[in-house]
C-alpha cells in the first residue's frame, strides 16, 4: 500500500500533461501562478464543499505563498480526486494509506466549455510534460507592477517604499546591505556555527546521506572557509568572488567584506530532494585557545551577523569535549543579537558519553550558555549524535538510544517545517528590517540636528561619538522607541567615524509616514488578498 505522499509523487505522464491544459485554462493571466480568484472559479468544477477546498488550498500551498504553481495544482488535483473517492480532507491526509487503482482522475463539471472557451482566439505552444515540475513561464508577460504574490508584493513595497528611506539615510552601510531580488526569493538557509570538529560538516552529510562537492571531515580544524550548500544541476564548487556577482544568488551584500573574505568563500552545488527546500551554510570552526590570538584577514563576525540575518534557522554545535565558550565564540553569539528566536542549540556527539556523564555535561552546557545568551527563556538544546555511525548500545544504554532518536526526531521535524515558514519568515525579516530602518533615520537626523551651523563641526561631532550612547537614549526618549532595537553602540560608532555628521539629510517626515503606512495597512493587505480564498 502507498501513502498519499507517495501516489501523488508518482504520477504518470499522462496525467501530468492533462493537468498541465487545466491549469493553462485556469491560469487567468497566464503567469504560471493561480492565485486565489482564479481557484475558487476553476475548484468550483469539483462540486466539493467549502470546507473541503479550505483544506485542499491549506495543504496545497504549503508554504503559504498565496498561489498555487504548477506542482501544487497537481497536488490539489490530486486532492480532489481523493475528496470526491470519499477520503476525508485533513493535515494527515498525505501519511495516509490508500489503494490507487480505485481513485480516478478529479471530475471537473463544465470543464472542456472552460478550455474551448480559453482556446478561442488564442493559439500557445504545448508543454512538454517532462518540465511540467518546474515553475512555468508563459508567453503571456505582466507588467513590472502586477503583484501576483506575497513575495512579489514585499519587493514592490521594498522598492517604493522602505528602499528610499534606507538610501537616504545610509542604512546599507551602517546595518545591512540593500536587498535585491534575489534575497526575496531565495530558499530557507540553515547555518551551522561551532568549535572546530564538533561535527558541523558531518552534521550536513548526515542530513543528505552523501558527502557534498568539498566537504572536509577530520578532527582538525578542515573547515577553513564558509561553504553554502545548495541545489544545483550537477556536482561543482563555485569560488566567492564569482558567486558575490552573481545576480540570481542572494550574496551579492557579501562584497562588503572585500577580497580576503571571498577567498574563503565558496559555494557547493549538487542535485538533492532537500538542497531542493533548504539551503545549508557551513562556517569555519570557531576558534579557541591560542588560536584566538590569531588573526583573520576579514570581519568574521560581521559576516556571522550577515549570514544570521539572512538564515531561518541557526545551529549552535557543541561536543561534550568543548564545551567552554572562547572569547571568539562569545563575540558570534554576541552578533547574532536579534535573532534569538532563529537559535537552537545541538550538543553533539553525545554518544561519547554514558547517561551519568550527560546529565553532568547538559547542566554544564547550560551554564556556560546562560552566561552569554542574554535571555531569561531557556534555549532549546537537541541531544544525540548526528552522523552515520551506528550507536554503540552497550555503552549508551536502551534510554540514551530512546533519546537520542527522539531528540533527532525532533530536530528533522524543525528543519522540515522551515519551507513551511518560509514566506512568513520573510515577512517577519522584512518588518523588523522596516523598524530598524526607522530608528536608524530618527538617529541620523537627531545627531545632524545636534551639529553646528558653522563653526566647530569637527569638535561636535567628536563629542557626539563619544556620548553616543546617551544621544540614543534621547532618541529612545523623543519618539518612544523600545531601547532593545537599537543598534550596538560600539559598531555605530566605528561606522558612524567614518562620515561627516552635517552632511546627512534632515528628518523627512513623508518617507517615515511612507514606512509606517506600509507596517500599518499596505502589508495587512497584502496579507489579506493572499491568504487562503476559502477562509
Amino acid at each position: 500500500m502507498k501513502t498519499v505522499s507517495d501516489w501523488i509523487d508518482s504520477c504518470s505522464k499522462e496525467q501530468l500533461k492533462t493537468y498541465q491544459e487545466w491549469f493553462n485554462s485556469a491560469d487567468s493571466d497566464g503567469d504560471g501562478r493561480m492565485s486565489g480568484n482564479d481557484a475558487t472559479k476553476f475548484f468550483a468544477l469539483s462540486n466539493l464543499s467549502r470546507s473541503q477546498l479550505k483544506q485542499i488550498w491549506a495543504i496545497a500551498d504549503v508554504k503559504r505563498q498565496g498561489f498555487l504553481g504548477f506542482q501544487e495544482f497537481v497536488i490539489a488535483m490530486q486532492l480532489v480526486a481523493l475528496a470526491q473517492t470519499g477520503y476525508d480532507i485533513n493535515s494527515d491526509i498525505l501519511k495516509t494509506e490508500i489503494d490507487k487503482e480505485n481513485i480516478q482522475c478529479p471530475v471537473m463539471e463544465g470543464l472542456d466549455a472552460l478550455i474551448a472557451v480559453r482556446n478561442v482566439g488564442t493559439s500557445q505552444p504545448e508543454s512538454s510534460p517532462l518540465n511540467s515540475w518546474a515553475s512555468q513561464k508563459s508567453v503571456k508577460k505582466l507588467p513590472s507592477s502586477a503583484v501576483t504574490s506575497i513575495i512579489d508584493g514585499l519587493k514592490r513595497l521594498y522598492v517604493e517604499r522602505l528602499k528610499p528611506l534606507e538610501v537616504t539615510y545610509r542604512f546599507n552601510d551602517f546595518v545591512s546591505p540593500l536587498l535585491a531580488n534575489s534575497d526575496f526569493d531565495a530558499k530557507p538557509m540553515v547555518m551551522l556555527l561551532g568549535q572546530y570538529s564538533t561535527g558541523k560538516t558531518t552534521f550536513i552529510k548526515h542530513l543528505l546521506r552523501c558527502d557534498y562537492p568539498g566537504a572536509h571531515i577530520g578532527p582538525e580544524p578542515t573547515t577553513d572557509r564558509f561553504v553554502v550548500v545548495m541545489s544545483g544541476s550537477d556536482e561543482r564548487s563555485i569560488p566567492g568572488n564569482t558567486i558575490a556577482v552573481d545576480a540570481c544568488m542572494p550574496f551579492s551584500g557579501l562584497t562588503t567584506f572585500g577580497t580576503s573574505f571571498l577567498s574563503k568563500f565558496q559555494c557547493s552545488q549538487m542535485p538533492h530532494s532537500l538542497l531542493d527546500e533548504i539551503t545549508f551554510v557551513d562556517t569555519p570552526g570557531v576558534l579557541s585557545g591560542e588560536k584566538q590570538r590569531t588573526q583573520r584577514s576579514y570581519d568574521f563576525t560581521g559576516v556571522i551577523s550577515w549570514f544570521a540575518a539572512k538564515c531561518d534557522l541557526i545551529l549552535l554545535l557543541f561536543d561534550p569535549h568543548k564545551l567552554d565558550i572562547s572569547d571568539e565564540f562569545k563575540r558570534v553569539i554576541g552578533s547574532l543579537r536579534g535573532h534569538d528566536d532563529k537559535i537552537r542549540v545541538v550538543l553533539n556527539k553525545a554518544n561519547q558519553v554514558d547517561t551519568q556523564q550527560l546529565m553532568r555535561v547538559y547542566g554544564a552546557l547550560m551554564w556556560s550558555l546562560g552566561k552569554v545568551l542574554n535571555t531569561p527563556e531557556v534555549v532549546r538544546v537537541y541531544i544525540g549524535s548526528f552522523s552515520d555511525k551506528p550507536l554503540n548500545e552497550a555503552f549508551v544504554g536502551p534510554l540514551g538510544h530512546d533519546l537520542f532518536e527522539k531528540e533527532q526526531n525532533d530536530l528533522l521535524a524543525d528543519l522540515i517545517d522551515i519551507p513551511r515558514k518560509a514566506c512568513d519568515s520573510r515577512i517577519n525579516e522584512f518588518v523588523k528590517r522596516a523598524r530598524s530602518a526607522k530608528i536608524h533615520a530618527y538617529i541620523i537626523s537627531h545627531l545632524r540636528n545636534e551639529m553646528p551651523t558653522m563653526i566647530g563641526k569637527a569638535k561636535a561631532q567628536q563629542r557626539l561619538i563619544d556620548n553616543l550612547e546617551d544621544e540614543f537614549r534621547k532618541v529612545q526618549r523623543e519618539f518612544h522607541l523600545p531601547a532593545g532595537d537599537f543598534p550596538n553602540v560600539e559598531n555605530f560608532k566605528e561606522v558612524l567615524g567614518t562620515y561627516s555628521i552635517d552632511k546627512f539629510e534632515k528628518l523627512k517626515p513623508k518617507m517615515i509616514q511612507a514606512v509606517d503606512d506600509m507596517l500599518g495597512y499596505e502589508i495587512p493587505e497584502l496579507l489579506k488578498k493572499f491568504r487562503n480564498p476559502y477562509d
